[in-house]
Formats: C-alpha cells, structure tokens, sequence
C-alpha cells in the first residue's frame, strides 16, 4: 500500500516477524513511563510505549514501587515486540540489606557496612530466579564477591 511508511513497507515486503534488536533497560517498578530512559529506547525502535509501559507496570505491581528493575526486551520487524523482567541488581539488595546509600569509594579496601550470611542467602534465593543454571552456592558466593566489591564486610 502507498500510504505505509519506508519502515513499515520494509517489515512488509519481509513477510513473517523477524527479530530487530534487543534493548536493555533499568526502569523503576510500577513507574513505567513515555518518559527517558524508556521512551527514547523504544521510540528509536518505533515500538508503542504505551503498550510496554502498561504491560511492565502491570508485571511488576508485586514489586516494591521504585525497586530497580532490569527489562531484557526484544523488538520485531513489525513494531511488537516482547520483554522479559529480571531480578533487581545484586548490589541494590546487598546495598538494601545492609542499610548503606553508597558502595565504598574503594573497592575491597575500604568498608561502609556489614552484611551477614543469611541476607547473603536470601539475595542469592532471589537471583538464583535468573541463573537458573547455577547451583545456589555458586549464586552465594557471586553475591558475597559483590559484597566484597561494594565495601561490604560479610559477618556470621
């Protein structure tokens, strides 16, 4: 049809849906809006924001509003696209956890708080939800490097 734009004439001409690109983005929970940083991301895409912000705010209702949430979203030819929801980042849990704003300044020198194992477990209870694939004490120990990293001490 001549009234389709060149974009949509392209995804058009090409048949069935075929994969564009994948865009990762950090969004707060329940907070899904046409604003930065989800409306530029899927804007260049030519993706429906709206679509996305209704479907990611209803998927994350359960969450804590404002929690950091990692979305994996994949487009398509046609302009649709699908999104899968992660876990929030470790260093926000273990950051949480052990009531600090800020890792330290120094990573693995200086220490801005203490964390204790069953937090540590806990966190690793909730990523183990994305590496479905690793044994939770491989997850422990990848949660207490982080600690580590952020200037956390890990106390028993």
């Amino acid at each position: 049809a001549d009234w389709m734009s060149k974009k949509g004439a392209a995804a058009a001409a090409l048949g069935p849906k075929v994969y564009v690109g994948l865009v990762r983005l950090l969004v707060p929970a329940g907070k899904a809006a046409p604003a930065p940083p989800v409306g530029p991301a899927l804007g260049q895409r030519g993706l429906n924001l709206m679509d996305f912000c209704k479907a990611f705010n209803d998927q994350t209702k359960d969450f804590i509003e404002g929690t950091p949430i990692p979305v994996k979203m994949m487009a398509y030819s046609d302009r649709t696209f699908t999104f899968e929801v992660k876990t929030p980042q470790t260093s926000w849990f273990l950051k949480r956890a052990a009531g600090v704003a800020k890792g330290s300044a120094t990573p693995g020198k200086g220490h801005v708080g203490e964390i204790s194992l069953k937090h540590i477990y806990e966190i690793a209870k909730v990523k183990q939800q994305d590496l479905t694939h690793v044994s939770l004490e491989k997850v422990c120990e990848q949660v207490v490097a982080q600690a580590k990293n952020i200037g956390l001490k890990v106390v028993r």
